[in-house]
């Protein structure tokens, strides 16, 4: 089964539906980020401290897995050298329109992240790389990618799902432990039906060894951390946000 090119179709549908991620950022945020002001997001709702950013201007910077016309826009204003890899060609063309509209040069590939990426070794500067490893089996070959095709001291900056989503298959409370982790449909038939009949492509939970340790096992050396939560609007995970419980982590780690 080619699952990641059924996730890319799949989320080609959320975008025309309307999806938050796939809603490029608007003229008025651009023109902020001119002036300064701008944010950008790992996860779903804590905006990635600025300190963890070094001066953008002339960085080369990979937003993988990041299409969508929300991060790579605000980095290319600041003065970033952008290049934004995704499998998602709605994602791209979002890329494609906010460029056009502002004025700027970025270069759009189409790959899939769980394949060999292609570029060179010690490429980038920066990785961005928000959630988006739930749509592949595994991860730790995105860290070795990462880390071969990062620079000496280049920052790789991940956001990732804890998982703790993948027990329910319904947001309506109590909430109610349904399916066991690791969440992995190409193991589980039942998984598999459910998630193509709700439309939900092909998804994958992963473990803290496999997000963090693989980070650390890749070579990596994590410098700071934070938790997120599920927005409590819009989603259609379930609220855990209001009992406190985060659903996020995002990482910042360094090639040595």
């Amino acid at each position: 089964m080619d699952y990641t090119k059924i996730n890319a179709e799949t989320i080609d549908k959320w975008v025309i539906d309307g999806w938050k991620w796939g809603i490029p950022v608007s003229a008025k945020i651009c023109e902020l980020a001119r002036s300064g002001e701008w944010s950008v997001y790992l996860t779903p709702t804590r905006i990635v401290p600025k300190e963890w950013f070094p001066s953008l201007k002339g960085k080369k910077l990979l937003g993988l897995a990041s299409g969508g016309g929300q991060q790579m826009p605000i980095f290319s204003i600041v003065g970033a050298d952008c290049t934004v890899l995704d499998y998602s060609e709605k994602q791209l063309e979002s890329e494609r329109i906010v460029s056009e509209r502002e004025g700027y040069i970025i270069n759009i590939i189409k790959a899939d992240m769980s394949q060999f990426l292609p570029f060179d070794d010690c490429s980038f500067d920066i990785i961005f790389h928000p959630v988006s490893n739930i749509y592949i089996e595994n991860v730790h070959h995105v860290w070795r990618e990462c880390y071969r095709i990062l620079k000496h001291n280049g920052i790789l900056l991940a956001g990732l799902d804890n998982g703790f989503n993948f027990l329910f298959d319904s947001k309506e409370l109590p909430l109610t432990i349904k399916n066991k982790l690791p969440f992995n449909p190409l193991k589980n038939q039942d998984l598999l039906k459910k998630l193509q009949n709700d439309n939900n492509g092909i998804q994958f939970s992963h473990t803290f060894d496999e997000q963090i340790g693989g980070q650390l096992k890749a070579g990596f050396v994590i410098t700071d951390a934070y938790e997120d939560y599920e927005s409590e609007t819009g989603s259609e995970l379930p609220n855990t946000a209001s009992f406190g419980i985060p659903t996020f982590w995002a990482t910042k780690a360094i090639k040595h």
